[in-house]
């Protein structure tokens, strides 16, 4: 087909499929495919202004839609649009799980070469808001201004001063919030209270261009089945007095919630939310969270699931298509603080578990000792140099079946290589990116794997994140 748009020209498309980030996939009158930027649905008619002419297909920016899709709701929260976090709250939450799907299907297909991959419906999500139990909130001296404030005299809230998300694309600039639909009230309620307590005390937020600056982050955590609450917060530098009179103020305004404060110290020239060093101010320093019949220990900096309710539900995914015998042996690589591992430890004779972070190694193990597991074994280890633990594995079985639940972006392939040369029964692949799945999925069943069942989860409503529990069959 040949393109004869020119950029700058205005033009009418229908959105078919969602993309990554703020774009989705449209196609003109005419059949040409365009690239087009906005908060959109499937199933809208939109204009759009081309800004880039490629030989097969156009990129734009959306105008007006001029006829919504069947799929549209009205987003609850006032900076929706502007806030990167929530970008499919515009959508019903029946068609976030068939686009979900579909976005599974589709990586599997055209990334990982598999027909007609039978993908099962999503399990969906008890709570569509409020679920999750981590947040971790920005601090900086450059609030993002929002359309209506721009060229305004007065402003509702300081300028030189917010905590809430990073502007989309801005590591400098953060969107000041007083609620995250996605965050517990409790969370919400400390985000309020820490912001007062710091304009108050004239507290200098962190400069991440010219690093400096005392306030850097607030992250939270929520312990769902036991009501703990951490709060976590990391600074340039450590001031105890300081720490001690935020104490006071969270906990007398929440004197019935049980929480733990810390103080997280970095002098890194970052904005990312974790220390060097690591104060307890109050409480244990850590909460405790249940899963099934097991009790987690999650200290500030370990993974753990971010959705509680919703992890159970894929555990017991990982549990069902695993399909181990009392008497056999899983390794679960990517393990975190344990808690699949943990999970699997319950049914079968041996767990391993193998993970790069060491505090998650330890938290690991006390979860192993809590629950009087003692048959999950734990190693700090780089996956990268997975085949150099030859010899700390070679007193225990071989697996049967692998889990591995690696980090969005894939396993690295020196550790998928190694995975494979263990030659395991079954593998059963856990990932939040459909992509690296199918990517990952096409090497493992080149070495003589099938792919047998995909079961996605929705551990994330309202943004276009995925969870999938995938299972390859050796022959």
């Amino acid at each position: 087909m040949e393109n004869s748009y020119r950029k700058g020209e205005i033009i009418e498309l229908t959105v078919i499929d969602p993309a990554e980030k703020d774009q989705c996939f449209g196609r003109t009158e005419t059949g040409m495919g365009v690239m087009v930027k906005g908060m959109l649905a499937p199933g809208d008619r939109v204009s759009a202004r081309i800004f880039k002419v490629r030989q097969r297909y156009l990129e734009a920016t959306a105008l007006e839609v001029i006829e919504p899709s069947l799929d549209r709701v009205e987003p609850i929260c006032s900076v929706f649009g502007t806030c990167g976090g929530c970008k499919w709250m515009h959508v019903s939450y029946d068609a976030q799980l068939r686009y979900k799907k579909k976005k599974v299907e589709d990586s599997l297909v055209h990334i990982g070469g598999f027909e007609n991959p039978d993908v099962l419906p999503v399990l969906a999500a008890p709570e569509q808001f409020h679920y999750r139990n981590k947040v971790e909130f920005s601090c900086s001296n450059m609030r993002y201004l929002l359309q209506n404030e721009m060229g305004s005299e007065e402003l509702l809230k300081p300028k030189h001063f917010a905590l809430g998300f990073h502007a989309p694309g801005n590591f400098e600039k953060v969107l000041d919030l007083d609620t995250c639909y996605l965050a517990k009230p409790c969370m919400n309620q400390v985000l309020n209270l820490v912001r007062d307590f710091a304009l108050s005390r004239g507290l200098v937020p962190y400069a991440a261009k010219a690093h400096d600056g005392y306030l850097r982050n607030l992250m939270l955590r929520y312990s769902e089945r036991h009501d703990q609450l951490m709060v976590n917060m990391v600074t340039s530098w450590y001031d105890r007095a300081l720490m001690d009179a935020l104490k006071e103020h969270l906990e007398s305004a929440m004197p019935s919630q049980k929480m733990t404060i810390l103080n997280n110290v970095t002098t890194r020239n970052n904005t990312v939310a974790t220390g060097e060093q690591e104060y307890v101010v109050s409480g244990e320093g850590f909460v405790t969270e249940r899963l099934g019949s097991l009790d987690f220990r999650i200290s500030a900096n370990s993974f753990f699931q971010t959705n509680t309710r919703q992890a159970e539900t894929l555990y017991d995914q990982i549990l069902a298509v695993a399909g181990l015998g009392q008497d056999d042996t899983v390794y679960d690589l990517y393990c975190g603080t344990g808690t699949i591992t943990l999970y699997l430890a319950q049914h079968y004779r041996q767990a391993l578990g193998i993970e790069v972070v060491e505090s998650s190694i330890r938290d690991a193990e006390m979860n192993a000792a809590r629950n009087g597991l003692s048959n999950a074994v734990f190693f700090h280890a780089d996956l990268k140099d997975f085949h150099s633990m030859r010899d700390a594995l070679s007193p225990y079985d071989a697996p049967r079946v692998i889990v591995t639940d690696p980090p969005r972006a894939g396993m690295h392939p020196k550790a998928l290589e190694t995975m494979l040369k263990l030659e395991p029964e079954r593998i059963v692949y856990v990932s939040c990116n459909p992509a690296n799945l199918a990517r990952d999925g096409k090497e493992i069943c080149a070495k003589g794997y099938r792919l047998t069942s995909v079961q996605p989860v929705d551990m994330f409503p309202q943004t276009n994140h995925i969870e999938t529990v995938a299972c390859f069959e050796r022959g």
